[in-house]
């Protein structure tokens, strides 16, 4: 099998094992739904996506682990999917009137148009809390809460006023970057920390050292940006700050992928999302 399509086959597989789990582990309740919360909660969950925040944390895991045993590891699936709670509950909230004011999200009605303000707040805030009760559970299952402690600490980090919420009070409340420098300073909070969460939780609950730590959260810090340098470009945003962009996108992959030399061959996967932000022609 090729390089390519061994990537390919993995991305397919993983994709399939996190909808099943995030299907599973955030079921219809059997007890009532008061105000058609889980309802609400799942409609924007389980609504088509790329799921790249949950696949990247399976990726670093298996820098520690083959893939066959994260593969069949259901604690470490859950946990590198609570990732994907704190993503889904930040689209909600991104959406509200008080925020971006978007009507649609995923192609179809963004949860305060689906269902109303009030359940679409709410339904935030329960994929958020619920994010970290799965990684609690799943540290307590597997008889390791230390490794699941520091997962948690890395995605409070990365979700809160320390990353994400800090990126969205900046970009509501300060003018419009003027330089590449700025820019990345907003990407690197509200888009590149969670990025970095992502990593530095899936190694953590596969047994990563410091010095692996440590690369991994260099790596998804500078992947973020580039991540939203990448985006940006793709849709026409900050175009004052395009050419400085694209150059940026260069070095900081180059960065990413440098970044992973303590971990040697078993940080491929992660390299090839790195270098999948490049445009094809480069």
């Amino acid at each position: 099998m090729t390089e390519e399509n061994d990537s390919a086959a993995w991305l397919r597989a993983r994709r399939d094992e996190i909808e099943r789990a995030l299907d599973r582990h955030l079921a219809p309740p059997t007890d009532g739904d008061p105000g058609r919360l889980v309802e609400s909660m799942r409609y924007s969950l389980l609504a088509p996506g790329k799921r790249l925040r949950p696949l990247l944390a399976l990726a670093a895991a298996e820098t520690q682990q083959t893939s066959e045993a994260t593969a069949s590891d259901p604690n470490i699936l859950r946990a590198c999917c609570a990732v994907e709670l704190v993503h889904c509950y930040s689209l909600i909230h991104d959406d509200l009137p008080a925020m971006d004011d978007d009507d649609v999200r995923r192609g179809r009605p963004s949860n305060h148009k689906a269902f109303d303000e009030a359940t679409a707040i709410l339904a935030g805030d329960g994929l958020l809390t619920l994010a970290f009760e799965w990684i609690a559970e799943s540290g307590l299952a597997a008889g390791r809460p230390g490794p699941y402690l520091s997962a948690a600490r890395a995605l409070a980090r990365g979700a809160g006023v320390r990353g994400m919420v800090r990126g969205q009070a900046r970009d509501l409340g300060e003018p419009p970057p003027d330089n590449v420098t700025a820019l990345e300073r907003l990407h690197s909070e509200k888009t590149a920390a969670l990025f970095q969460a992502a990593v530095s939780l899936g190694g953590a609950v596969a047994g990563a050292n410091a010095a692996e730590l440590a690369a991994l959260a260099t790596f998804g810090a500078c992947f973020g940006v580039a991540f939203q340098h990448a985006d940006d470009l793709d849709d026409a945003d900050h175009p004052a700050h395009a050419e400085a962009a694209r150059a940026r996108l260069g070095t900081l992959v180059s960065e990413a992928v440098r970044s992973l030399a303590p971990l040697g061959a078993r940080g491929h996967r992660l390299a090839g999302f790195a270098g999948a932000l490049l445009p094809t022609s480069a």
